[in-house]
């Protein structure tokens, strides 16, 4: 059952405005990963869950956090089908990321007032999931659509919230674009926990790297 209400998970990504996401099968390397962001100031994991037997490494990593990260919120990305859904929200899941939007998954997520994150990428789309409860709409492959679809969506919806994932990295250039054009937060997968950082295990690397991120994100939506 998830320990966080869906409404303290949408606060969250408001406060820090990234949501850091990895998938790895072992789970030390997942442990080090979470201490490592953790210590950097992030307090959202999305797990992209995208290996066989991933519910198991997700289910020690969140008990891991629960234990020893106070405050740090996981959730789940890459989830395909409301099964899916159901099973690590079973595993105490806080948040639900779709690549795709799925009515299936929405109904699922709203039974238990989890947050879940569509990802969309069309106003009628976007539409339909906040007819369905959603809070925050994830813009996938965010490259494909860059910051200028968020600047013409948010003209007529300035009530959206959007998180683009795919195509944001961590220089201030491409953080400035996004934040400019009225993202709420943004995901951040390889360009933050890089395959390097992991085969390295330059942990105190990734540290610093979350921490200037969030910096940097910080100091430009105080700039708006």
């Amino acid at each position: 059952m998830a320990g966080h209400t869906r409404l303290e998970v949408v606060g969250m990504m408001q406060e820090t405005g990234m949501v850091p996401l990895f998938y790895h099968s072992d789970v030390e390397v997942g442990k080090k990963v979470l201490r490592a962001c953790y210590a950097g100031g992030a307090r959202l994991m999305e797990f992209t869950a995208r290996g066989d037997f991933a519910f198991e490494v997700f289910l020690e990593l969140n008990k891991y956090a629960i234990k020893e990260l106070p405050g740090m919120i996981m959730g789940v990305g890459s989830i395909t089908d409301a099964a899916a859904a159901s099973l690590f929200m079973q595993m105490g899941a806080n948040f639900i990321v779709t690549p795709s939007f799925r009515e299936d998954i929405a109904k699922v997520c709203n039974r238990r007032k989890v947050l879940w994150s569509p990802g969309c990428g069309s106003l009628t789309e976007i539409n339909r999931a906040e007819e369905l409860g959603c809070e925050i709409i994830k813009l996938f492959p965010g490259a494909t659509y860059g910051p200028g679809f968020v600047k013409a969506i948010k003209g007529p919806q300035p009530w959206t919230s959007i998180m683009p994932t795919g195509g944001v990295s961590t220089e201030r250039e491409n953080l400035e674009a996004w934040f400019n054009a009225g993202v709420t937060c943004v995901g951040m997968g390889s360009k933050l926990i890089s395959k390097e950082i992991l085969a390295n295990g330059d942990y105190a690397g990734l540290e610093n790297k979350v921490k200037i991120t969030l910096e940097t994100i910080g100091a430009i939506r105080r700039s708006l």
